[in-house]
């Protein structure tokens, strides 16, 4: 009898253990993507939000970066809030930050936003769009100046908070705006110690001389592989970075075409704290 209620009890143990998620079962793991949506048109130029929601789904990341993202912006994503409806498909939170944000087409109308956003499975504890230098697209004869649209997002992980930060770099082939942003984001960065991921479409290689001062401070957790175009990628400008307080257990990009870019994901895992 006793060896009966042994076995009942390790048995009961064994299901249990078996029913905790496999985040929970793992408490420094943490997936992490950065993914540039396209607006929600993939590398046929149509627009499927349906598609881009799974495409997310697929990686099975705890949080995610993403960039190019409409909310009610214009015709090209049907006017839509991209943010809300992929967190609503993917049953996560979100935090979006937008770069562009213009009056209605119409009174009463919402307001035209186009910028980035991080979607977490953990709770959202704190966030905020932080300025970066930026030199507007939309405005003529513009000049760098700061502007919106770098997301920073602490999230209740596993372990402990940690700080999660999206952004999107400038696209010209003159660097001089990226080294700005750069310089702009290691600030930030800079300012408060604890663990930080920095996700993002850069819009330059690993080896860029304007991105090199990101490597004293952050690990690239390199996939091995291109992200852009999707079809057949032939540049790596697509990036999960992290601090010293994370180790990279694999990184991958995934073959998708829901975007002009594929996704990249890393499983981190975190590194103990030294001891003083």
């Amino acid at each position: 009898m006793i060896i009966m209620r042994l076995a009942v009890a390790v048995l009961a143990v064994v299901l249990a253990l078996g029913a905790v998620p496999a985040a929970a079962a793992h408490p420094t793991k943490l997936t992490v993507a950065s993914y540039n949506i396209h607006a929600g048109a993939g590398q046929d130029g149509v627009f499927d939000l349906a598609r881009t929601a799974a495409a997310v789904r697929d990686l099975r990341a705890d949080v995610v970066g993403l960039q190019e993202v409409d909310v009610h912006w214009d015709a090209r994503s049907q006017y839509r809030d991209e943010a809300t409806e992929l967190a609503r498909a993917l049953d996560m939170h979100v935090f979006f930050a937008p770069i562009y944000d213009l009056d209605p087409p119409a009174p009463g109308a919402p307001r035209r936003q186009y910028g980035v956003a991080v979607l977490s499975r953990f709770p959202i504890l704190a966030a905020r769009n932080l300025e970066i230098t930026r030199l507007s697209t939309l405005t003529p004869d513009a000049t760098p100046a700061p502007a919106p649209g770098f997301a920073e997002v602490t999230v209740a992980a596993h372990g402990g908070p940690v700080r999660v930060y999206t952004t999107h770099l400038d696209y010209r082939a003159d660097p001089a705006v990226r080294r700005a942003q750069v310089a702009d984001m290691l600030a930030v960065l800079d300012r408060l110690p604890g663990p930080e991921i920095l996700t993002g479409d850069f819009n330059a290689e690993p080896a860029a001389p304007e991105l090199a001062p990101l490597w004293t401070d952050l690990t690239d957790a390199d996939p091995r592989a291109g992200t852009y175009p999707a079809a057949e990628p032939v540049k790596r400008i697509d990036f999960v970075t992290t601090s010293r307080d994370f180790a990279t257990r694999s990184a991958r990009t995934v073959a998708t075409t829901a975007s002009d870019h594929r996704p990249v994901v890393a499983e981190l895992d975190r590194v103990p704290p030294r001891k003083p």
